[in-house]
């Protein structure tokens, strides 16, 4: 089954997630996404828009290939990949 990982500073947000390896059934980005949400009520209203698109600050990759597929989250994770999900940082 593909693995997630994250940057640890989401694990604030969602602490139930911390050292835990995260895996899930192979399938769309957008099914993965929805499986962590099982998991973690409320992560993909963080990671999501409202018309569940990625928001701008989030970036997946699958493995080392950026997510291509933003909005409709097609781009498929397969049984050995590993999902990184990463938030950008702001601040001063």
């Amino acid at each position: 089954m593909p693995t997630v990982k994250m940057t640890s500073h989401l694990y604030r947000f969602f602490p139930q997630l911390e050292d835990q390896v995260i895996t899930l059934p192979s399938g769309s980005v957008a099914e993965v996404l929805h499986g962590i949400n099982e998991l973690a009520p409320g992560f993909t209203d963080y990671i999501l828009d409202e018309r569940g698109a990625m928001r701008r600050h989030v970036k997946l990759c699958i493995n080392d290939t950026i997510v291509i597929d933003r909005k409709a989250l097609s781009d498929r994770v397969q049984e050995e990949d590993t999902l990184f999900i990463f938030q950008a940082l702001s601040g001063g």
